[in-house]
Parts: structure tokens; C-alpha cells; sequence
């Protein structure tokens, strides 16, 4: 098949893109590189931070236009495909729903129906937006609601949820908000994982002294992930046991740079409002790297995973965060057979390969 990817997400169209051409499909990704991530892209619409930045992107798309058309396959991203308006984004969906013969959204990240369903509904018993049935105040949250209610991207989001040929979610998060709305053409299939050439072998998975805790930090949005109190919780843990723990951070690197600076860590600490591992916490999994973060129940559910168990799942509290961290520190000797679990449930449930074909069997379905 001839495939369009439009957009990045935590390098997600780029291992699709590996998997599918693995599978012999031809394939395109055209997006901004997820920001200063920086992921690979066959052709670059990232928005240059000035003025007249929107002014020369949409000069750019249309200029690539004809190179968005006659694919058997469109995935997009998010309703948000480019980093323009979404009142001009209407035009080009409507644009690609005409030229190309299958168009597919992607729920994989922040959009209308995630908003609209943590704030209103709230069937998750916590999320970026909602701890129980309260509300969150941070000024993220209030900002996303601000921009995905009532607006210009909620009428977008609709339109093209209601009209693309089916809806691909990538986390269990994301599956609870499309699927009571579209449930004949949402599809949950997991996130692609590519092997690395650093993955760890069983052969070296021997606990150490001391425990290396990696954190990445986004200073813009730290109250919103929850990485403020887990920050607090691993340096007050780091301080408890000096000598038993090395506590890492990285702030606002590139991709590649953050790889390398993960690579030596035995432990991570993920989305502390999360139920599910997302490609960050993924991607240190195939590294044999232990996460702490979103391991809940509905996790291990929705991927019918009955044995394995990697994930240290905390609730979203100092408390509970605290409280895992020291039981790893007191503890090490578990370290060895959480990171086995984590490569082998990589392999099992997001080899990209394998999710490539899950992709195109719901692609041709």
C-alpha cells in the first residue's frame, strides 16, 4: 500500500513508518518532528517562530500538496495535523478526504473528545484533568480546556471523527473517550516500539549499587504530568539513601541526546496521572529499564497480559511515589526480573513489526 502519516507524536508515525516499510509498503511521514524533539521525518512543515511563521508554513503545505494525494492510506496524527489554525485545517482535511481513497485520525494525545470526557463524564478515576470526580486547576489544564471547548478545534475534531473510516487509539485513556461515541470503527491497537541497539541483555540484568532514577522534566508543564511530586518524591528519597541512589535529570533535550542520557538508568519515573505506559515509559521498557508511573489494572486488560506484571503503578500522590521508590531502594533484588518483564513485554505487545500488521489489518478492514 501507498501510506501518508501527517503529523508526529512521541515518535509514533516514525516506528510506524519503520514496521510498515519492514512489511513493504511504501510509505511517507510528513510532519514538524513533534517540536524539539526532532523525530526523523521524510519531509519537514515544522512552523519557524516568528511573525510571518503560519504565513510561510501554509505557503510551504500548499506547495506540497500534490505530494498529499493518491495514497491508499492517511493517517492523521491529531484533529491539529499541522501547526496552523484550526479554521485552516478544515480545508486541508477536506482536501486529503478528497485525494486520497482512506482517511484515519489517531487518538493519541491531547484533543476534544480526551478533554471533554475527563471533564464532564470522568470515567477514569484520575487524569490530566480530573483526581475522583474534582476537577483540576492547574493552569494546563485550564488552558487545554479552554482551547479544545467550545472552539474552532472541538468543530474540527468532530468533523473529522465523525467522517474519517475509523479511529486508531493508543492507550487505554484514549480508547474510554472515542469508543462509546464511534464504537464500529474505533480500533485500540498499541504503540510502536523499535529494538534498540543498546537493549540490555538478560545476561547483565544483575541488581547495582547504586540505583540509577532517571526523570525528564518539562518545565512548562510539570504540575500538569505530574513530574513536580514525583521530582519531590525521588529527591527526598535520594537524600534518605545517598549512598543507595543516583537520581538523573534531563530538561528539554532532543530525542536523541535524552536516548543517551537514559541509557545508564535503571529506573524511570513516568506520567504520574497516566493509567498506561506511553511511548517514553515504552521505549525505556525495551532498554530494560524499570518504570514507575501508570501501570493500572485496565492496562494489563486491554492488552489481554495475564502473567507479566513490569510496570511499578503508583496512584497520584507524594505519598504513593514515595512510598514505591523506597520499597526499590529496600529491595533491589527485584530490580533483575522487572527489567526481564519490561523487554519481554515490549517483544510481546509493541515489536513494531507486529503492530505495523495490527495497522493494516484494520487499515484493509
Amino acid at each position: 500500500m501507498k501510506i501518508l502519516l501527517l503529523g508526529e507524536y512521541s515518535n509514533v508515525h516514525a516506528t510506524l513508518a519503520m514496521g510498515l516499510r519492514e512489511l513493504g509498503h511504501q510509505v511517507t511521514v510528513i510532519s514538524n518532528g513533534d517540536f524539539w524533539k526532532n523525530y526523523t521525518r521524510d519531509i519537514d512543515v515544522s512552523r519557524k517562530p516568528c511573525r510571518w511563521g503560519g504565513i510561510q508554513l501554509l505557503l510551504k503545505l500548499w506547495t506540497l500538496l500534490p505530494q498529499m494525494r493518491g495514497y491508499d492510506v492517511v493517517q492523521l496524527i491529531n484533529p491539529m495535523f499541522f501547526e496552523l489554525k484550526a479554521e485552516r485545517l478544515f480545508w486541508f482535511y477536506n482536501y486529503l478526504r478528497k485525494h486520497n481513497k482512506r482517511v484515519f485520525l489517531g487518538a493519541f494525545g491531547m484533543d476534544y473528545y480526551w478533554v471533554n470526557t475527563c471533564s464532564t463524564t470522568m470515567p477514569l478515576r484520575y487524569s490530566d484533568f480530573n483526581i475522583g470526580k474534582e476537577l483540576r486547576t492547574n493552569d494546563d489544564a485550564l488552558k487545554e480546556q479552554r482551547d479544545w471547548l467550545g472552539t474552532s478545534k472541538e468543530r474540527l475534531n468532530k468533523k473529522i471523527a465523525e467522517d474519517c473510516d475509523g479511529i486508531i487509539s493508543g492507550l487505554y485513556e484514549y480508547d474510554v473517550c472515542y469508543r462509546p461515541h464511534f464504537p464500529e470503527k474505533t480500533c485500540f491497537i498499541p504503540f510502536p516500539i523499535a529494538p534498540t541497539t543498546s537493549l540490555t541483555p538478560l545476561t547483565s540484568l544483575t541488581p547495582l549499587t547504586p540505583i540509577r532514577i532517571f526523570i525528564g522534566i518539562s518545565k512548562q508543564r510539570s504540575a500538569y504530568k505530574g513530574t513536580d511530586i514525583m521530582l519531590k518524591a525521588a529527591e527526598a528519597i535520594a537524600d534518605k539513601y545517598p549512598e543507595n541512589v543516583v537520581l538523573e535529570k534531563a530538561n528539554g533535550v532532543p530525542f536523541a541526546t535524552y536516548q543517551q542520557m537514559i541509557e545508564s538508568s535503571d529506573v524511570l519515573l513516568d506520567q504520574l496521572y497516566a493509567y498506561t505506559p506511553a511511548m517514553n515509559a515504552l521505549l525505556a521498557m525495551s532498554k530494560g529499564i524499570v518504570v514507575v508511573g501508570g501501570g493500572e489494572p485496565e492496562n494489563y486488560e486491554i492488552i489481554h497480559e495475564t502473567e507479566l506484571r513490569p510496570i511499578i503503578n503508583v496512584e497520584p500522590t507524594y505519598e504513593s511515589v514515595y512510598h514505591e521508590l523506597e520499597q526499590l531502594v529496600l529491595h533491589p533484588e527485584r530490580i533483575p526480573e522487572l527489567k526481564r518483564q519490561s523487554i519481554a513485554y515490549i517483544k510481546k505487545h509493541h515489536d513494531f513489526v507486529k503492530v505495523a500488521m495490527q495497522y493494516v489489518d484494520f487499515w484493509n478492514r
